[in-house]
């Protein structure tokens, strides 16, 4: 099967190319501009964006898909299909489902449903329309979950594994107080009951390293990227690289993403934090980031639509070109994780493809490829 697709402004890896053809066949690209038209089923794009479909290593939003409110819980088939949907019209293809594995923390926060939602998302893998894999974030002062952790690794269900710590007193927040704020504003939780959980985490910590020891081991026998969290100094980041992490997400200041970078691994940062211009926890601006040349690649964090919106922001704001920041959220992330088929317009690659029109200062999706089928259409609006 071939499908050409024409009059597409093609964001490649280095340049654009304002009106250019891409030949597909079957699930891979199969030419890129070809010199003369083949025979095949044509889509003509009337002048709008062609990207490379977008890599999406850090989602949690599948979290409130499932517990859209506190404590009202949604069927797991279900709710993954509503996610895979929000993925395809958002220009996702690719998307690691960030599921946390801390005990009774917080509503679907809890290592015996995140077991369950994982298996789940392994189960959709078959019939998704797009790539559905899954990212298990370990708490590391969670003793409960780390047993969880290596079963499912042993099992080939996790493609994706980063260690958080939200303990006070480092990382994220820096002092107890500042958890308890983030709580009561978040979550309502009462001020003596986020204390007593920020107490819980601090008085937990002693074996963690041990278990998170345990689990990068078998990370690695296993060929799963290895991701640290909230990296807040260079001893930290390179503490986390010598366990056998690949990836910092979210440093939080610049001198630790610069430490990440010195080391060899990927930094990333919010989409979200690049279009509202702060982080909401006071960490280092993506746009900083950017700016700096500390950030390899963007995350949607917890807004799918973020991804793409944030890639078509930052040319207005750095000093980055559209091939560059498309670059972020395509082909970097998909190389951070070890996809080497995917990410950008060039034969050979997987055909995941995503075509965007700009409406109201924002891109949107029309249509969206996954391995060469068309996956998702918005359709034609009244002239």
């Amino acid at each position: 099967m071939r499908t050409y697709l024409t009059r597409a402004r093609l964001v490649l890896p280095e340049k654009v190319i304002h009106d250019g053809e891409v030949l597909l066949e079957d699930d891979r690209i199969l030419e890129v501009c070809p010199e003369a038209a083949p025979r095949a089923k044509v889509v003509d794009l009337g002048g709008q964006w062609l990207l490379p479909g977008l890599v999406d290593m850090h989602c949690d939003a599948l979290e409130k898909d499932i517990e859209p409110r506190p404590n009202v819980l949604f069927p797991l088939p279900l709710a993954i299909a509503s996610a895979d949907r929000r993925n395809a019209a958002a220009g996702i293809t690719t998307v690691y489902h960030a599921l946390s594995f801390a005990h009774g923390e917080l509503g679907v926060r809890n290592v015996d449903l995140a077991v369950d939602i994982a298996a789940a998302v392994n189960l959709y893998r078959g019939v998704g329309l797009v790539d559905n894999r899954v990212h298990a974030r370990y708490e590391i002062t969670d003793s409960r979950g780390a047993s969880r952790i290596l079963r499912l690794l042993e099992d080939g269900i996790l493609n994706l594994l980063s260690f958080m710590d939200h303990s006070p007193g480092q990382g994220q927040f820096k002092s107890l107080e500042a958890y308890r704020d983030y709580l009561v504003r978040t979550y309502g939780r009462t001020p003596g009951d986020a204390e007593h959980m920020a107490r819980e985490k601090m008085d937990c910590r002693p074996g963690a390293g041990e278990r998170v020891r345990s689990l990068a081991l078998m990370a690695r026998q296993r060929g799963v990227r290895i991701a640290s969290h909230d990296d807040d100094s260079s001893s930290r980041v390179r503490e986390m690289a010598d366990l056998g992490a690949s990836i910092s997400e979210f440093p939080v200041n610049l001198g630790a993403a610069r430490a990440a970078l010195d080391l060899g691994l990927t930094t990333v940062f919010g989409a979200p934090n690049v279009l509202r211009g702060t982080s909401q926890s006071g960490s280092i601006r993506a746009l900083d980031a950017v700016e700096h040349g500390a950030a390899n690649c963007l995350c949607s964090d917890n807004y799918p639509l973020a991804l793409l919106a944030a890639a078509f922001r930052l040319p207005q704001i750095s000093s980055l070109d559209l091939a560059g920041c498309v670059r972020l959220v395509t082909r970097a992330p998909a190389l951070a994780v070890g996809l080497h088929d995917r990410g950008e317009i060039h034969p050979g690659q997987r055909a995941d493809l995503v075509a965007v029109e700009e409406l109201g200062g924002f891109p949107y999706p029309t249509c969206t490829w996954s391995a060469g089928r068309r996956i998702y259409r918005v359709a034609q609006r009244a002239t």
